[in-house]
């Protein structure tokens, strides 16, 4: 299904949109120097009318999560407490929480910034949007809320969790469209088999899936199993919540929504400016947000900002499906591992289900010791082959030995959110 321009800006030429660009980012370094004495004092010495070029972002400093922890809770506002209509928050799990304000003209642009991404999905107001990220605090289930209502559509607010309850509102409801967690949505598809459910069978066609990193190979598991067409949808809470950026129906990388949001990729050891087409650190730098405007904000995904048209007819650059974080890589014994590289290798084998965990910790002499835990329906003659397999299959893809344990299905804990991939007992 070829999916629809929401805006005329996501296909104007690359000279009008770094023009578009240049100007809204003088208007925001001029704005935060004015009213945001973090960033008076950072920018000294840079005037907003010598920014000539979306090329002199080299100029300005980088803003990191911790500098936002350092100015709670609403240091880094550009904007009176009397015009902010919403704050959202991280989870704070590692110290105080990273808190976002947004006023009632940031509120209406990411409303129309969700109905963009929803349409490059090829939804339309005529679908039934069964919204399944978390309400509350975390910007998934309100950002897209927001955002099925620009567009028309209707929304069934059930947020996270209650799977059943799920179930019943995906078969009763006629739901077309699925928007959660990647893991969760797999969740999902094992509710509705047990409650003899056909998923593949009912309206469902379509899912946006983000807040987690997640391969080809999930995707080609969830695809399967819902009878769906998954796409991906990004965004982090401290540049704005989902839809920042997001898959047209092409599948050829998520479209930046970036006459709101320069991309930038950076070399993380460096912090030098990569060119289109390497893979390295994103950064951010938001340019139209009035509440909390971030300058070159490093979000520690790892992706490629891609080269090329899409051949949907936006020019908005692309990038790829995020590899992992910096702070979510493991080294094991000297080698850097990301969980989507064993997840790939783990679905490529076929025999297991899409649900694994990682426990990492200190074997003898100090060593790290790296365990894979999977599940498999497989007899234990079936289990014993599929375990040499995957030991030689992971010692391949990852360069270092590892142990891996097969379960039985349903004996991976099951999140209603973001999947709990990692256990690093290195730090207990």
């Amino acid at each position: 299904m070829q999916s629809l321009i929401w805006d005329a800006v996501e296909t104007i030429s690359r000279e009008e949109m770094e023009r578009l660009q240049v100007e809204r980012l003088r208007d925001c370094v001029a704005g935060i120097k004015e009213r945001v004495p973090f960033y008076r004092e950072r920018l000294s010495g840079i005037e907003p009318g010598s920014i000539q070029s979306v090329s002199d972002l080299t100029r300005l400093p980088f803003t990191v999560k911790q500098d936002l922890r350092d100015n709670y809770p609403f240091g880094l506002f550009a904007a009176p407490m009397s015009d902010v209509v919403r704050m959202h928050a991280s989870s704070g799990t590692t110290g105080k929480p990273t808190v976002v304000g947004y006023t009632a003209n940031d509120i209406e642009t990411w409303a129309g910034l969700a109905a963009r991404a929803l349409t490059m999905a090829g939804v339309t107001k005529e679908d039934i949007v069964q919204n399944a990220y978390g309400y509350g605090l975390f910007t998934g289930g309100l950002g897209l809320h927001y955002g099925v209502e620009k567009l028309g559509a209707a929304v069934v607010p059930v947020s996270s969790g209650n799977t059943a309850r799920q179930v019943m509102l995906l078969e009763d409801f006629g739901t077309t469209v699925l928007c959660a967690t990647p893991s969760y949505a797999l969740v999902l598809a094992e509710g509705a088999a047990e409650a003899g459910f056909d998923l593949r069978s009912g309206p469902l066609r379509v899912g946006v899936f983000g807040a987690e990193p997640w391969s080809e190979q999930m995707r080609a598991e969830i695809e399967s199993r819902l009878g769906i067409s998954a796409m991906d949808i990004y965004g982090l809470s401290e540049v704005m919540g989902p839809a920042v950026s997001m898959e047209c129906t092409h599948k050829t990388g998520m479209h930046i929504a970036e006459d709101h949001f320069i991309p930038e990729i950076i070399d993380p050891e460096t912090l030098e400016p990569l060119p289109l087409g390497r893979p390295g650190e994103l950064v951010f730098t938001c340019i139209t947000k009035e509440a909390l405007p971030l300058v070159r904000y490093r979000t520690h995904d790892l992706a490629r900002l891609l080269p090329g048209d899409c051949s949907c007819g936006r020019t908005t650059v692309r990038m790829e499906k995020v590899l992992g974080r910096n702070d979510d890589m493991l080294i094991i014994r000297g080698v850097n591992v990301f969980p989507s590289q064993i997840e790939a290798v783990l679905l490529a084998m076929g025999q297991v289900e899409p649900h694994y965990q990682l426990v990492v910790g200190r074997g003898a002499g100090h060593m790290d010791d790296l365990e894979v835990r999977v599940e498999s329906s497989g007899d234990s003659g079936q289990r014993r082959i599929l375990e040499g397999s995957l030991k030689a299959d992971l010692r391949s893809a990852l360069g270092i030995g590892c142990a891996v344990t097969i379960l039985v299905p349903g004996e991976i804990a099951r999140s209603d959110g973001k999947a709990v991939r990692v256990i690093d007992n290195r730090h207990i």
